[in-house]
Order: C-alpha cells, then structure tokens, then sequence
C-alpha cells in the first residue's frame, strides 16, 4: 500500500481490514480533494469557485436501507422498528469483508476529524472513502483537528464510505443493493451502494442519538442554534423545508450551529463543523449568508448550470429538489469560533403548515412544547416527492425521527427536564402558509417571521396581549413588531371563515390520530395539550 499525505506516525487503515488498497491519501487539504475529483472528472468548479458534482442514483437519503447491528449493546436499548431495522452481526462481518475487499486495488482517502464541540464530550472520527469529493464533505462537515492534534490522533469511531459497491441482498441480507449500517460494537458506520453525503453525516448523528443520551446523559438534537450580543441561546427545531438553517443565520447573531447539537447540563455544543443546506431556489436577497458561503472549498450536489456558462441555476429541479451544499462553519461571517453556548433562553419548533391553520408564531405551555415535541409536525406539498399532488401531513418524533435509534420518550423526556429547569420560553413559529392552503394562500413572509423571532428574542412580545387559538389552544399575540397585525390570527387571513374553522378541525384530528402511538407513556399535561376536534366540525 502506498501512502501521501499528513498523518500520526503509527496511523493506519490495516486495522479497518483495508490492507490491499492501492494508495491511501491521507488528510489532503480542500485544494488537493477538489482537484483530485476535477482530474477523474468527477466534478466541475463553479464561476464562485465551488466543486459541484453528482451524487449518483441516490439524491437523498433512504431510510429503509438503514440498519443497526442488533448485539449485547443495542438489543435492549434500540427501538427497533420501521426506522430502526435489525442487522445480524455476522451479516455485517460479512458484509464488511466484502467491501474492504472490493476496496483492494483502489485509491481510498482517509479524514481524520472529530465530532462534539465540547471537548468533555469529543468523539474522534476516522473516514474512509472510495472519492475525494466525499472526502471534502467529511473536511466540511466534521470538526477538524489542529495538525498537532492529528500527529496524536487514535480514532473512537470510523466510517467506510463505498459508493461503488453493490451489495447483492440474498448474499449480504440487506433490502437491495444500497445500504448504511451502524455497529456499536466495533464502532463503524458502512456505507455502500450510494453516493448520497448526507449518509455519512446522518450516520455520525444517528451514532451520537445513541450514544449521548444513553451513555452521556446529554440530549441529542436535531435542531439549529445561535446566540446573541448578551450570550442568550436560541434553539431551533425543524424538518427539512422549515426554514431550520435560514434563521438560525442571523446576521445579528452568532451561529453555533445549523443541525446537529448536544444540550449537556451546563452548554449547547454543535457535534460538527460545517452546514449542509438546501439551496432549491437559493437567492442572494432571501439568503444572503448560505448563498456567500458557496465558494471555493464548498460542495454543491447535483445542481445544473445555466446553459453555457459555469453560472448555478438555483430554480433547476432537473436532478431533485433536494440540491444541497456543504461547506465549513467559517464560510459564515458570523460563526461562533468555539461552537458552544450557554443553556438556552429560547426555542423555537419550526413547521412548514401547508394548510394554513396554524398562527405564524405562537407561545407554547410546557405541555404544548412536549406535545409539539413528540409531534414534529409540518407538510410535504406538491412536486416534493413523486405521487404527492396535494399538502400531505408529515409527523416525524423530536423532529428528527429517522435518525433515533432511542425510544421518543427518552428524548422527551430529558427535553421537559431541561426546559423546566432552565425556564426556557417555547414558541411554534409556522413558516407554511397563511390565507388559505397551498395553492391557495400564499407562503409566509421570511421578513415577518424573522420580525415574530427577532420580537421573541428581544422580549417585546412579553408585553403584549395574547388570545387563545380556539382548537389548537396557542397563545397568539395580538400584535409584533414589524408585522401586519391581521396575519397574527391564521383565521383572519382566509376570506372563508368556515373552509378555515373544517380545515384546523382537520389538521387537529391528524395531530390527535398520529399522537396515539405515544399516548400510553405520556403524562396528563401532555395529554391535555392535545388539540380540542370540535363536534360541529
């Protein structure tokens, strides 16, 4: 095996069974991974200096090709399921004996990085993938150690990332030919049969949703957060479309991070270094902050240029939707350096209601936060996935479902802890619609709900009235700053009245249908917070 690149003298991937391989290239800067995906022509730079490439068959995720090792460790502590699936160890050996074996003979490139800000909680790294562009995705997104740090460096976890290998389901027992696994034993997340980035980054996530929570005592969160001129933490809770990222980039605040985040007894840390952002649509004037940071040493996936130039079309939906780009915190002006805050003052739970029912931004009670919670609520519309022709629910647990391997309890429960003990305001802010469902109403301003949070944060909506949604139950203010006062009311926006009250009535018997599987280990104060059906309706 030859060898280039910085690494610790008795640094080596013999122990990852990768002993064959033609040339492991270890820790190349960006520079050397943008032009080693340029000279096997797999990418091309943009006029911003960003590295665009293809992700392949794959532009997304695939939750149901995501395993766990079911062993002594997991057995008994994983909620095993349709989102946690059960994979043999000795399924798994095998598995990997055959992936490192087609990795024999190939150039691989090796990262060595770490994830969890807080140092009392660092969880070194090691990634292993078959392309350098993939390489500058974990450069990207996983914190990076200083060049001492890597002459010392002993890896916790490790991940091996091979695109190219297919996996044959009779032989390896997987669901078809793309898979990603976590063991907990060995301490390996494997990736084959796609070249989605995000795998290996919700790999890393779904690893320390165990792992936190379980052995740590921190929660685990699939959230955004900043911070403000006076040190107060804000939290933001979201799926994907809910404006998660968008707003936790404040130019007025410090970004700690925008997805992945641990809230220990006494701090907020970020678990990575860097952003992955959709850019669907992307504008300098909406997003100023994501649409500067796309330069060189940035990734962006599966985009198209405008015909005859290397000029991005952000509206270009030819591949997906979901067009991403990663790029390191620091391509943010306004990052916080160490990527840590105090407990927080503030949350916010993001949806994106496409029905138009729920207010813009309203003030939960602690039993509508853990409802809220354990709901994740917000709505695929139309054209987002094949077959969705009109607004669907979406319900995915503590906002990030696919990605925890714990029962929802677990985290909720530790969530109501904290907010309890810290008296942490909670606010549902909808980014959806107003004035009518998709097709109908229109999207909600970015430049009001940035207003409603900005209110929140500063505490002027502590001063002003609230009235009672008369299903949901919301607190609504009456009026905010900086926004028109006939929004404040999602009712108000509708021009009939009736269409609107059958429609909430609807949403409600959704949230209450969906809240059933959780209703046995839930307590009488979340119970309570459930929407009220109106018999009429």
């Amino acid at each position: 095996m030859n060898e280039f690149g910085f690494k610790a003298e008795n640094a080596t991937i013999e122990t990852l069974g990768l002993k064959n391989v033609e040339t492991a290239l270890w820790n190349l800067d960006p520079s050397q991974l943008v032009e080693e995906t340029i000279l096997r022509g797999e990418g091309e730079l943009t006029d911003t200096g960003s590295l665009m490439v293809d992700t392949g068959e794959f532009t997304g995720r695939s939750p149901k090709d995501r395993f766990i090792v079911c062993d002594e460790i997991t057995e008994n502590a994983v909620w095993w399921g349709k989102t946690n699936i059960k994979f043999s160890p000795e399924k798994f050996d095998a598995l990997y004996n055959r992936v490192t074996a087609y990795l024999g003979g190939k150039d691989v490139y090796v990262r060595d990085s770490y994830v969890c800000a807080d140092q009392k909680y660092r969880m070194n790294v090691r990634v292993v993938t078959e392309q350098a562009w993939l390489n500058l995705f974990a450069f990207n997104m996983f914190l990076r150690p200083t060049k001492e740090e890597i002459l010392k460096f002993t890896p916790e976890w490790s991940i091996v990332c091979a695109p190219g290998f297919m996996a044959d389901p009779e032989i390896d027992g997987t669901r078809q030919h793309n898979f990603a696994i976590l063991n907990f034993k060995r301490k390996i997340i494997l990736i084959g049969g796609t070249g989605y980035t995000g795998e290996i980054k919700k790999g890393i996530f779904s690893s320390l949703n165990f792992i936190m929570p379980h052995q740590k005592n921190v929660l685990s969160m699939h959230c955004s957060a900043n911070v403000g001129k006076e040190g107060d933490t804000a939290i933001f809770f979201g799926l994907s479309g809910t404006g998660k990222t968008t707003l936790s980039s404040d130019p007025n605040r410090q970004l700690i991070g925008d997805d992945e985040h641990g809230w220990s007894d006494d701090s907020v840390f970020n678990f990575e270094g860097g952003c992955y952002a959709k850019v669907i649509d992307l504008s300098a004037e909406k997003e100023p902050q994501i649409f500067d940071a796309i330069k060189f040493g940035s990734l962006l996936e599966n985009v198209r240029f405008y015909e005859g130039t290397t000029h991005v079309d952000y509206t270009n939906k030819e591949v997906t939707e979901n067009t991403r780009v990663s790029y390191p915190i620091y391509h943010i002006d306004n990052y916080k350096e160490d990527s840590i805050g105090k407990n927080p003052k503030n949350i916010f739970f993001l949806t994106a209601d496409a029905f138009g029912v729920l207010p813009p931004i309203s003030k939960l009670t602690p039993g509508q936060a853990m409802y809220q919670f354990i709901s994740g609520y917000t709505a695929k519309v139309a054209g987002t996935e094949a077959g969705i022709t009109e607004p669907q629910t979406t319900f995915s647990t503590c906002f990030g479902a696919p990605f925890m391997p714990l029962h929802p309890t677990k985290y909720a429960d530790m969530l109501g802890k904290k907010m309890s003990a810290n008296g942490v305001n909670v606010w549902l802010i909808n980014t959806g619609w107003s004035g009518g469902a998709y097709g109908v109403g229109e999207r909600i301003s970015l430049k009001y709900t940035r207003a409603m949070i900005t209110s929140a944060l500063t505490g002027k909506l502590a001063a002003v009235n609230f009235e009672t949604h008369p299903v949901f139950g919301l607190a609504m203010p009456t009026e905010c700053e900086n926004v028109p006062t006939e929004i404040l009311n999602p009712k108000n926006t509708w021009k009939d009245k009736a269409a609107y009250d059958k429609k909430a009535n609807q949403l409600a018997e959704e949230f209450v249908k969906n809240f059933e599987q959780f209703a046995e280990g839930a307590s009488q104060e979340i119970m309570a917070a459930a929407p009220k059906v109106s018999i009429e309706a």
